[in-house]
């Protein structure tokens, strides 16, 4: 790694702590010795998972996203709790939001989602074998699951259907390296 890219913390002030992300602006010193102002998004990270059915459909969900407004097609989900590890809310987050446990669960990559200014990081996740289950959903969440051929999915993602970069690239991995056709 070149060490002239680097940029040095000075200092760091956090201003904002919240239930999902905490909010912090650090005065940076850069590699041409100027001084900046970096406002980083703190997040615990998240997990996403390609649950692919014994027939081979995938399990997508809908739910509307406030920050977009708008309803989205995403495969399933969710935030890492403090302390939880990303295997375990895997398999949470899946019968939460599918009504599904995995059998064979495997992370197959990390997403780091936008690292101009947050430190979320996406475990990704492909789960086999996948067992009815119940747990119940968070009280804030309203999802409709569905479940669509990989080539169905694909082209929602070329005709602007299926916009979230998890799922696009959960999907795109699953063609590329594990999915039959």
């Amino acid at each position: 790694m070149r060490d002239d890219l680097i940029e040095k913390t000075i200092s760091s002030k956090r201003i904002h702590e919240g239930k999902v992300l905490n909010l912090r602006v650090d005065e940076v010193l850069l590699p041409n010795d100027n001084i900046s102002i970096r406002e980083i998004v703190e997040h615990n990270g998240a997990v996403a998972i390609v649950a692919i059915t014994n027939d081979n459909k995938i399990l997508l969900v809908r739910q509307y996203r406030k920050a977009v407004e708008k309803v989205l097609i995403e495969i399933p989900a969710g935030k890492l709790e403090k302390g939880e590890s990303p295997y375990d809310c895997a398999q949470r987050e899946l019968i939460e939001e599918t009504g599904h446990r995995p059998t064979q669960l495997e992370e197959v990559m990390e997403i780091i989602t936008s690292p101009g200014f947050c430190t979320e990081k996406i475990h990704l996740f492909i789960a086999r074998d996948l067992v009815a289950d119940y747990l119940e959903n968070d009280e804030d969440e309203f999802i409709d699951l569905i479940a669509l051929e990989l080539d169905e999915a694909l082209e929602k993602i070329a005709n602007g259907e299926i916009v979230d970069s998890k799922t696009i690239i959960g999907l795109f991995y699953y063609k590329l390296h594990l999915s039959a056709s």
